[in-house]
């Protein structure tokens, strides 16, 4: 991963700047929650959220064109972990988990979230799975606060992960965020309480775990972006944008159903 070296800490300008984005991109999810269904492909997807994004919301897939890549977001199918390439071959079967990986930039500053989508018929095993990988990620947003430490957040991903009989993927991590899609600091997903990186408040970064139904091992396909599960076991992710507040943080992505969750 390319790290960008710009300092850590945002102005309240930068905040409200980062806030505004992270807002819009909620919009597209909850946009998606109506288009996604079996029967579309991963292209129709790709193509609906660029036009929603420059046309509806005046705002730039920042995806597009980073590290030369196509396409405006990541469509990861059951045993994808990360990275899977939009297709017009590839279409949504009932059965199918999918992940969403969607970056947004309004007035210079970036917003990266992504949502898991079940289909129809999803077995009891996937649903488990993304249920699981989604308490995992709040269980580390809940970890921040100024003063916390990195290793904190990998912690309480980790051990609820792993009390799931689940692994973390360990090769992708979190990251800053501002101006520049990846930013300082890198947030594992795994770790040791009380160790690495003491939080500020103003810092803002992404908490994304990546976990899969079997062993942690991948593997990078040809295409050179689509990382699949070594044992071809299912995978999930979730993922927000965090800051870090004086008193604890804020969900710059929260869409309005978790509103609860966040409180």
């Amino acid at each position: 991963m390319v790290v960008n070296s710009r300092g850590m800490i945002k102005s309240e300008e930068e905040i409200s700047l980062m806030r505004e984005s992270g807002m819009l991109l909620a919009q597209v999810f909850k946009m998606l929650d109506e288009y996604v269904q079996p029967g579309i492909s991963t292209m129709d997807i790709n193509n609906k959220v660029e036009q929603y994004i420059v046309d509806e919301l005046n705002a730039r897939p920042a995806s597009k064109g980073q590290y030369d890549y196509q396409y405006v977001l990541n469509s990861s199918i059951n045993e994808v972990v990360c990275h899977g390439v939009p297709k017009e071959t590839e279409i949504l079967k009932n059965g199918d988990i999918i992940n969403l990986d969607i970056t947004l930039e309004k007035n210079g500053f970036i917003a990266d979230s992504s949502k898991m989508y079940v289909m129809p018929l999803a077995s009891p095993l996937a649903i488990q799975l993304v249920k699981a990988t989604y308490n995992a990620m709040w269980q580390g947003i809940k970890q921040v606060q100024p003063g916390a430490k990195l290793g904190d957040i990998g912690y309480a991903i980790q051990r609820h992960a792993e009390s799931h009989g689940y692994s973390i993927v360990r090769e992708y991590c979190g990251h800053g965020i501002g101006r520049e899609m990846h930013e300082e600091p890198q947030v594992l997903h795994y770790g040791k309480p009380r160790s690495g990186l003491t939080l500020k408040e103003g810092m803002i970064f992404t908490i994304e775990p990546m976990v899969n139904q079997g062993t942690a091992k991948i593997k990078c396909q040809k295409d050179g972006w689509t990382v699949i599960t070594r044992d071809k076991k299912l995978s999930a992710q979730w993922e927000h944008t965090i800051l870090v507040t004086s008193t604890g943080y804020e969900v710059l992505t929260l869409r309005e159903e978790e509103r609860l969750l966040a409180m």
